[in-house]
């Protein structure tokens, strides 16, 4: 156990950050996985926005790699030029 105050301090501020990276993370794989399921090419030409967004905002704050960002957002819209 911790014998600092502010290596307590520390362990607080870790664990809220890793809660909420963890939402947004699980938040974005969660809008990936629907944009992929999708089969109405308008439909997801609509949601491609707001997902490349959400991306762009979590590769900003570092909860993912820019690399990671840039490569999910590559490959979707690949998927969605090649709908019918």
């Amino acid at each position: 156990m911790a014998n600092h105050k502010s290596s307590l301090k520390r362990i607080r501020q870790t664990a809220t950050r890793r809660e909420h990276n963890r939402y947004y993370a699980k938040t974005m794989r969660n809008a990936v996985r629907d944009l992929r399921a999708m089969t109405d090419k308008a439909e997801a030409e609509k949601m491609l926005p707001k997902v490349s967004a959400m991306l762009d905002k979590l590769a900003k704050r570092n909860i993912i790699h820019r690399n990671k960002a840039a490569n999910l957002k590559s490959s979707l819209q690949l998927k969605i030029n090649k709908m019918a």
